[in-house]
């Protein structure tokens, strides 16, 4: 590597000695690559086109034969072959052939001008008559043919990934089309996007473990936001009926093929509704992400068909529990009770599943969860796992949540929102007591908050939709780091001796 790296300085320093390049200011292109292969698709084999084109982009390959040598540049659209002939070249610079042979290497970015040439075997190219190096590659491109194999690698160097992967580079085209519809689906509806801290003085609005900074003028430790669900609430406090934001959240969590640290949510809240408006939105803004994206609402899913097309299953935690396990939670009141059924299940018991609600949860997770498949909507949690959703209007001991489970994966969480300041206050000060206890993920007490509810907040639903599960589930991908373009990763010299 040592020596080919010198081998490019080398040739950097001819380049400079010639008064091109190696690292230019600017180029005007005149035609994005894609543009070219679409608008000249009739041009017969063997013949050329008036009229110059200027492209610029990466070399990606080159063979060079004696008088003739052929490229493949590719610019973001696409590529297209360079047609490089001697006498062409060296009619506009004597040598400019010869240069561009010896001196050009696969990885460099260059700009051309020329004609468009379609060649007897019917490849478009640009047959160049004047070239100019744009910036000079000191470090040679993985192989054309294997590219990255290693998958680390693929992470820690994005940018190798993005270069040799068109896969890759579709995949974060989608999630960047999949945002921007996103907006455009809420903003068309009336919601307003509003920004909120993501550093605060109480982390709160889920059940995470936070991480923790220090504003140094202010001598004041902070946490990095776990959710926006607090602020956008006073939001609603304050009049705004319909907002949301799309943003990022930290959690000081484990890391998993769909669990990352630092992912991306959107939380929406509209005053005057509960959780069956939120799932009728739920339902909505998927499908039609999904048409928008997809150009179908069937996809395949690590070689499974999901069929989003509405409406989607909907179910009780209790009847899924019972469907899967024979366990009839809404009948169970008595702790050794319930957890004497999970054991003749051959269910584990959670040392951190102190009540009933807590257990109905955990035989939810290990028997029901990994097989919703298609999208279903699972309704109706123990108040124990859920401090800020409302009392359900008719079932004792149960709120009024959702959960959207594709594929055996969370993607949306709602509620009808708890706006009762006492039994808040309540709730929040049985998380207080949990986190003293040592529970990392429990919630501390926001005064703010639960002041901001003794303002008045009207009946309103809630919804969090996880961005990066769901580009996993539209671009096929199987983990979440293929789906974040830079993912937290141990630094290579640590990983390096843990691996060792």
């Amino acid at each position: 590597m040592s020596d080919l790296r010198d081998t490019r300085l080398d040739k950097a320093q001819a380049l400079r000695e010639l008064g091109n390049g190696p690292y230019a200011v600017g180029f005007k292109p005149t035609h994005a690559t894609a543009f070219l292969q679409e608008e000249h698709k009739d041009l017969p084999n063997g013949e050329e086109r008036d009229g110059a084109v200027i492209v610029a982009g990466r070399i990606m390959s080159r063979r060079v034969m004696g008088k003739l040598a052929f490229f493949t540049l590719a610019d973001e659209s696409g590529t297209i072959q360079l047609y490089l002939e001697k006498a062409a070249l060296e009619a506009q610079r004597i040598d400019s052939f010869k240069q561009l042979t010896d001196l050009v290497d696969s990885g460099d970015w260059i700009g051309v001008q020329g004609i468009l040439r379609r060649t007897d075997r019917g490849e478009l190219s640009v047959k160049v008559h004047k070239w100019q190096m744009l910036s000079k590659s000191l470090q040679p491109l993985p192989d054309k043919w294997h590219g990255l194999a290693d998958i680390e690698k693929r992470y820690r160097q994005r940018y190798l990934d993005l270069i040799v992967s068109p896969q890759s580079r579709e995949t974060f085209r989608r999630r960047a089309l999949l945002v921007s519809a996103i907006r455009r689906f809420l903003d068309a509806r009336g919601f307003l996007e509003i920004e909120t801290p993501v550093l605060q003085a109480e982390a709160g609005g889920a059940e995470a473990r936070p991480f923790m900074t220090h504003h140094n003028a202010l001598d004041l430790p902070l946490f990095l936001r776990i959710a926006t669900e607090l602020h956008l609430k006073r939001l609603v406090v304050g009049g705004f009926e319909k907002v949301y934001e799309l943003g990022r959240i930290f959690r000081n969590e484990g890391i998993s093929t769909r669990h990352n640290p630092e992912f991306t949510s959107v939380e929406v809240y509209q005053a005057f509704s509960d959780y069956n408006d939120m799932m009728n939105l739920t339902e909505e803004l998927i499908a039609s992400i999904c048409l928008e994206i997809c150009g179908s609402i069937k996809i395949t899913y690590q070689g499974t068909v999901i069929d989003l097309s509405p409406p989607w299953r909907r179910e009780t935690m209790h009847s899924l529990v019972l469907e899967a396990t024979r366990i009839d939670f809404s009948k169970l009141t008595d702790y050794a009770e319930a957890t004497n059924a999970m054991h003749e299940a051959g269910l584990d018991v959670p040392e951190t599943a102190d009540s009933v609600g807590r257990l109905l949860n955990a035989v939810f997770e290990q028997a029901v969860e990994p097989n919703l498949i298609q999208p279903t909507f699972v309704l109706d949690y123990p108040i124990e796992i859920s401090p800020l959703a409302r009392q359900h209007r008719s079932k004792s001991g149960l709120v009024e949540r959702f959960e959207l489970f594709i594929f055996g994966r969370e993607m949306a969480n709602a509620f009808s929102e708890l706006i009762d300041p006492i039994d808040q206050r309540q709730r929040l000060e049985s998380q207080q007591i949990r986190k003293q206890a040592g529970d990392l993920e429990a919630h501390g007490i926001d005064e703010d908050f639960l002041n901001a509810l003794e303002v008045g907040m009207p009946p309103t639903g809630g919804l969090g939709i996880g961005i990066d599960r769901l580009v996993m589930l539209l671009t096929d991908s199987p983990s979440i780091r293929d789906v974040i373009a830079f993912p937290v990763l141990r630094p290579e010299s640590k990983a390096s001796i843990s691996e060792s």
